[in-house]
């Protein structure tokens, strides 16, 4: 990443309300005892689902075109503002590195940004900070992406720009070596000198024993400092080829005119290159919870976080992806979640607590909740209050007022993200990248409309099970144990203050 760090890979719905939405409030919601769906939440259903429908019927089709060379184009359509943005999405993330060169996939999308045959370094991106437009990438376990939001009438010259990069790198030492320091200088920014950070490293590391998303997106440090010039060439010469991209074009254009661009650009560009089927060691059935403590002098907040492994959308059986999503927005997506009320409201033990489902993944899934001391509560106490809430939606299963409250809000959120070209281009890139197809895309909403009680009940009881999970501690320098662990005097954690509401741990996956 060159830029400030984008979370990404988390659920569909919280993903949906990140990149579209501003953070919830966390204004305290009245006390129950048992959970309920907020009043009149049932009553506005028929009206979120009539304007659910009504911005469907608005918004202009989809369209995709396959190049030559096997780049496919997918067309998104928006012609409320002149504006574009393009993304290229790379079909190879950090999960298809080579064994022993943790980090190549991360340390390449930074040698993107370097000079080509044709462009001087830095002339690229002069040219979109010059038309006042905006430019980030990002790589992730599945796919490394790159996109620019632009002036629609500079498109084509941002489509020659991406196409040139393509395929016309230059890579020297001087240009490797210099770029290699910066990125170990972010892992020490990131991840050395953030204890949460380096707690969702271990644990990840022991939820995924077999499979490489146990691995760090950014690499092992003594991985990293060995990067070289040829692994750079080696792993864009496999990877960086149009048949193992998709091009998105999201805005104020038409498909004849991205199908011309695109001819006349990407077109050009040879396929250099095979990759073949990602194939990757896959996980064994968990048979023991796991435990992973860290202890930090520089921790000012202790937390605690338990990981499961699940399924993710494109390898779950039918329906589970949904039903997990919706279950991670009944159990702790906002004010008005169990967890939120248990803990918050109702025993006032916790800063912050909640849960989310990360099912954007070509391979397994995470679900995780989390939660912070508040007051004269103890870490272990948080815990167990977790735990209670979780066992208790397992053992008992949800609500149809609850289920229905979570489908409310994903319409709400698919609303709001259809008012945003880079969040839409975002949804369909990374499922395109993961094994989905646009249908896929498109049927999602119908899906999540058509998970029961039963299905989110089964996956509660299925998958929330401790020998799938492990229970990350971040404690402070002097506590020895969770039941030690409290907010630190002076802080206003322990004078009772509620923390904001997406104070979730960093995901292990780094996504940068």
């Amino acid at each position: 990443m060159r830029f400030p760090i984008r979370r990404a890979g988390v659920s569909a719905i919280a993903l949906a309300i990140a990149l579209s939405a501003p953070a919830l409030a966390q204004s305290a919601p009245q006390s129950a005892a048992q959970p309920t769906a907020p009043a009149g939440a049932a009553a506005a259903s028929p009206a979120g689902e009539a304007a659910a429908a009504k911005a469907e019927a608005l918004r202009p089709a989809i369209e995709s075109f396959t190049l030559d060379n096997g780049l496919q184009v997918v067309v998104l359509p928006d012609h409320r503002a002149p504006i574009a943005t393009q993304m290229i999405w790379y079909k190879v993330g950090s999960a298809d590195e080579p064994k022993g060169v943790s980090g190549i996939a991360h340390f390449l999308e930074h040698l993107m940004f370097k000079g080509t045959k044709t462009h001087a370094q830095g002339e690229f991106s002069a040219a979109v900070a010059a038309i006042g437009g905006e430019e980030n990438a990002f790589t992730s376990y599945d796919y490394t992406a790159y996109y620019q939001q632009v002036p629609v009438e500079a498109l084509k010259e941002m489509m020659g720009f991406e196409a040139d990069r393509m395929e016309n790198l230059v890579l020297t030492d001087e240009v490797v070596l210099p770029e290699r320091d910066v990125i170990l200088e972010e892992r020490r920014m990131r991840i050395d000198n953030e204890p949460g950070a380096q707690l969702s490293e271990a644990v990840d590391a022991a939820l995924f024993q077999n499979h490489p998303y146990g691995t760090p997106v950014i690499g092992w440090r003594n991985e990293m400092e060995k990067l070289s010039r040829q692994d750079a060439i080696a792993f864009y010469d496999r990877f960086y080829t149009p048949n193992n991209a998709t091009l998105l074009i999201a805005g104020d254009v038409t498909l004849d005119q991205v199908k011309a661009y695109a001819e006349e650009t990407f077109g050009k560009v040879p396929r250099r290159a095979d990759p073949g089927p990602r194939v990757r060691p896959q996980e064994p059935e968990p048979l023991a919870a796991r435990t992973v403590t860290l202890t930090d002098a520089r921790v000012t907040q202790p937390s605690v976080q338990t990981t499961w492994l699940v399924p993710s959308d494109n390898d779950g059986q039918p329906g589970e992806s949904e039903a997990l999503d919706l279950l991670a927005d009944i159990l702790g997506g906002g004010t008005t979640s169990r967890l939120y009320r248990a803990l918050v409201v109702d025993q006032g033990i916790a800063a912050g607590t909640g849960a989310y489902y990360q099912g954007t993944a070509l391979d397994d899934g995470q679900f995780m909740t989390y939660g912070t001391p508040r007051g004269d509560a103890t870490l272990d106490q948080v815990e167990k209050a977790v735990n209670a809430e979780v066992e208790r939606i397992a053992r008992d299963g949800v609500t149809e007022a609850e289920l229905e409250a979570a489908k409310n809000r994903v319409r709400k959120a698919l609303i709001y993200q259809r008012d945003n070209q880079t969040s839409m281009a975002r949804r369909y890139g990374a499922a395109l990248s993961t094994g989905r197809t646009i249908e896929d895309v498109e049927a999602w909403p119908q899906r999540i409309e058509a998970v029961t009680v039963a299905e989110v009940d089964a996956a509660a009881k299925k998958y929330l099970q401790p020998k799938r999970s492990v229970t990350g501690y971040l404690l402070p320098a002097g506590a020895e144990s969770s039941a030690e662990a409290k907010a630190p005097a002076g802080s206003p954690e322990a004078a009772g203050a509620v923390g904001p509401a997406d104070g979730a741990p960093v995901p292990g996956d780094t996504r940068s």
